[in-house]
């Protein structure tokens, strides 16, 4: 009797079909257990960690948590490092070296290297592979491997309010004001003003507020029309859920 391949095809695929459900169910249950948040630290002993705070599993490296404290409703995405020092198991006094505020988001992937102070303003919201540091490696000695040689530490300041693009690199010693947009990939080192746009690497301010003059040089795109007054969740999921009418064709 001949072999009917559609139904070994067909049931290989449903098998398939039930086996992703559950792998997916399976994961969704880790990623959720894995999570960290005030209620549910894990392994980690923060030295705050702000109500609403969640840092989603799989976390990246951590340590030096006893001198980091995250502020209120922060998002940590996956595979974030944060560290306090330059290796675990140092005692960095009294002192919080790594501070994030209240609403602080950081990209999956990011990295915030804090050797010594680096404090996030809050509501800063960064991309994905962000690298804030407040460690730079030394090659004064040509005939020392520069990985060898003692690094340099400066504190790092990033204001409230800002957006650092996907893959941006803060280095030492920057202190970026409030509201500052820092575009994918620039390497910002040194002062920023409050309200500035910076590119490139080194970064370099492409635009900046005026207060009489507005942006200059001005925006290129037209503002976004806010949200008009009263209007609750509820209507503006009905409004996306509303398919456009077809035009009729005469």
């Amino acid at each position: 009797m001949p072999t009917n391949r559609n139904t070994f095809s067909s049931l290989a695929a449903r098998r398939r079909s039930v086996l992703s459900r559950a792998v997916h169910r399976v994961w969704a249950w880790v990623q959720e257990t894995g999570a960290v948040t005030a209620e549910h630290p894990g392994r980690l002993r923060f030295g705050r960690i702000g109500p609403g705070t969640r840092l989603a599993f799989p976390q990246g490296t951590v340590f030096g948590e006893r001198w980091i404290e995250l502020g209120d409703h922060c998002i940590i995405g996956e595979q974030v490092t944060l560290t306090a020092g330059l290796m675990p198991d140092l005692d960095l006094g009294s002192e919080t070296v790594l501070t994030l505020g209240n609403g602080v988001v950081l990209g999956r992937g990011s990295h915030v290297i804090a050797d010594t102070t680096v404090t996030i303003g809050s509501d800063t919201y960064c991309g994905p592979y962000v690298y804030i540091t407040s460690t730079n490696h030394s090659y004064d000695d040509p005939h020392e491997p520069v990985g060898r040689q003692w690094p340099r530490m400066e504190p790092v300041v990033i204001g409230p309010g800002c957006w650092i693009g996907t893959g941006a690199v803060i280095l030492p010693g920057a202190r970026l004001g409030r509201n500052v947009v820092v575009a994918a990939g620039a390497v910002v080192r040194g002062e920023v003003p409050d309200h500035a746009v910076v590119a490139g690497a080194p970064a370099r301010v492409v635009r900046s507020w005026d207060p009489d003059k507005g942006w200059q040089p001005p925006l290129r795109t037209p503002a976004p029309v806010p949200i008009p007054e009263g209007v609750t969740p509820e209507q503006l999921l009905l409004l996306a859920e509303l398919e456009p009418e077809t035009p009729e064709v005469s």
